[in-house]
């Protein structure tokens, strides 16, 4: 993913930091006994957010996988069967 491509890398990056965030988020909202539908929102953001970050990751990987299948054999150490049980482990 690093390699191929840098900007899906970034975005990654971005959304697992904003996940961190409201992960955050959810902990203080537990510790001061805040609503549970604000508890749950933010849960699923941040379940959201790591859904995303994974599918981001999966889908270079396949994209790469089918630009130069050699290549990204090499550079991600997975063949496609591992990388469609990759992807259905997100769905």
């Amino acid at each position: 993913m690093t390699r191929s491509d840098p900007d899906a890398r970034k975005r990654t990056l971005n959304r697992l930091r904003r996940a961190r965030g409201q992960l955050d988020a959810v902990i203080a909202a537990i510790e001061e006994d805040r609503p549970c539908r604000e508890i749950v929102t933010q849960l699923s953001a941040v379940s959201s957010a790591l859904d995303r970050a994974g599918y981001t990751i999966v889908s270079t990987a396949m994209r790469d996988c089918i630009t130069d299948p050699e290549a990204a054999r090499d550079e991600q150490g997975l063949t496609t069967e591992e990388l469609e049980k990759l992807f259905l482990m997100l769905a």
